[in-house]
Parts: structure tokens; C-alpha cells; sequence
């Protein structure tokens, strides 16, 4: 399991790469902005996969030379000269709970606004979380809030299209506050609607009943509404479950899966399972 923070690099090196575009992914319309940011380096030395993490480094403040935040690899494809990875990133703002203002948020704003030509700097990677299996009949289960779709989109682009197809169970739940926010689902970026087709792909979405009230995202509800395959899924031999998002997903998840197992304490048995054989993954920030 990998949460953000607390797992150092695998390579300590700081690389650069110049952003090659940056794509708004949400509908202009929406309040909140997610931007796709394609990257190359051309740095042999880093070893990237989809679902690592990278450490970027925006120019600090306050003396700091830098201010750094992890970010997980949405997409990674090794070129001659290289590699060219892309980055899924909302820009945030957060409340000081001194003076009750509100700040840009460092890292988000400097990736948001960068421009086409520019260069970041960044180390890593962070963990291998997200692997895929060598057996290809093994079900895949995938749970992702926000951004935390990221990797899984770039998980299912490569068994699907680099790996040529995927004969166990593909399940995505994704969360977001309103349809606009569903990530490479939406108006402006449709990108897992063109693996509809696939036999083993199903793709499953939660939104908040009154988003407007701040109300959870019902991705508790869209995995109870799936109850049966679910717990299929995370019974079945070599299969794999993947975890990514905000850290307090975490017990909603576990409160879904809970009611799908029965009791609480069957869920924590079985998830214990899936930690001990390793396949069980997580990505938490």
C-alpha cells in the first residue's frame, strides 16, 4: 500500500521535463478544473509505470526553494529519446484556519498554469502500486474518487490497447461530486466511453445526491447496487484491487463492503486476505 507523503522515492535524482500540452478535462462549465498535462523527458534514468508517482517540485515560498507534491503517472509510454508521461491534477485551494482567507493551492496552480515549452522539475518515481497482473484471466477491481481515476484510465488504455485485450473482469467505480466532474466520462473528455465495447470492461459512476449541499459522493451506494459481482470479484482467484483517492474514502469503502460481506468483521478478514496475498492496492493522499 502507498500513501502519498509518507513513501520515499526510488530514485532520489530531480529530473526535468517540458510540458508538451495541457488539456482542461472537466466542462468549462464546471467549478471545478482538471487539467490533463502531457510531459517528455529526455532522461534514460527514469523508470516510470501508470500508477507511480512522481514528486514534483514547484518553486517554493518563503525562503524554500521548492514545494513538492506527489502526483501518480495517468498515463507512461518509454519513447527512444525518453519518456512521455502525463499527470491528471484539479487545481485546489484550501481555507487557512487562522485567519479564515483562502489560498491558491502551491503545487496545483504552478501545473495548471504552466504553458506548452515550459519544464518542471520532479524525482521519483514513487512506488509500482498498480500493477498488472501476468495472468490475464485474473479480475480487476477498480475504485477511484476525483483524480484518483487517473491511473485507472491509464490502467485500462493499457490492457486494452498495449496488452491487446483482457479476459477476467475489468470493474471501474468512480466518484465525483456531479456528472461534470466524472473524469474521462464527461462532455469534455470521453476517453473510457471508447472501451464500452469491450466484452470484460464495465465502468460504474457515483455522484452526490445533493451535490450543491456538499453531500457524500454514493460510491458506497454503487458498490452495494453491485453487491454480488463485487464480492465475486474480490473472492476470486489472483484477482486484483486497486484503491485510489482522498484518504477518507477509505470508510466508505469499508462501510459498502461491510454490508456486501455481511458483517464488518467478514470485511476485515477478507481484507486482510487480499493484503497478506498482495492484492489488495492502495494510493491515498
Amino acid at each position: 500500500m502507498l500513501e502519498l507523503g509518507k513513501t520515499g522515492e526510488t530514485n532520489s535524482k530531480i529530473f526535468s521535463a517540458t510540458l508538451l500540452g495541457s488539456d482542461r478535462i472537466t466542462p468549462e462549465s464546471s467549478r471545478e478544473e482538471v487539467r490533463q498535462l502531457l510531459f517528455s523527458t529526455d532522461d534514460l534514468d527514469f523508470a516510470g509505470m501508470v500508477g507511480s508517482c512522481i514528486r514534483v517540485h514547484a518553486p517554493g515560498q518563503y525562503g524554500n526553494r521548492y514545494h513538492t507534491r506527489l502526483y501518480s503517472l495517468a498515463e507512461h509510454d518509454e519513447v527512444a529519446s525518453g519518456a512521455k508521461f502525463a499527470l491528471c491534477v484539479r487545481r485546489c485551494s484550501y481555507i487557512d484556519d487562522f485567519n479564515g482567507e483562502e489560498y491558491e493551492g502551491v503545487a496545483s496552480n504552478y501545473l495548471c498554469n504552466l504553458k506548452p515549452g515550459s519544464s518542471i522539475a520532479f524525482s521519483g518515481p514513487v512506488g509500482y502500486p498498480f500493477v498488472v497482473p501476468d495472468n490475464p484471466n485474473a479480475d480487476l477491481l477498480m475504485i477511484g474518487m476525483g483524480t484518483g481515476v487517473a491511473p485507472f484510465r491509464g490502467l485500462v488504455r493499457e490492457i486494452y490497447e498495449k496488452l491487446g485485450g483482457w479476459k477476467g473482469r475489468v470493474r471501474l467505480f468512480h466518484g465525483a461530486r456531479t456528472g461534470l466532474e466524472l473524469l474521462y466520462l464527461n462532455d469534455a473528455n470521453d476517453d473510457l466511453a471508447s472501451y464500452f465495447d469491450e466484452p470484460t470492461f464495465k465502468a460504474f459512476q457515483a455522484v452526490s445526491p445533493r451535490p450543491a449541499l456538499n453531500m457524500p459522493i454514493a460510491l458506497d451506494k454503487a458498490l452495494e447496487q453491485n453487491a454480488a459481482e463485487v464480492w465475486e470479484i474480490v473472492s476470486s482467484p489472483d484477482s486484483r484491487v486497486f484503491v485510489a483517492g482522498m484518504a477518507q474514502m477509505i470508510e466508505t469503502i469499508d462501510k459498502a463492503m461491510a454490508n456486501i460481506a455481511g458483517s464488518a468483521q467478514g470485511w476485515i478478514a477478507k481484507r486482510k486476505e487480499l493484503v497478506a496475498a498482495n492484492r489488495w492496492f492502495e494510493v491515498l493522499y
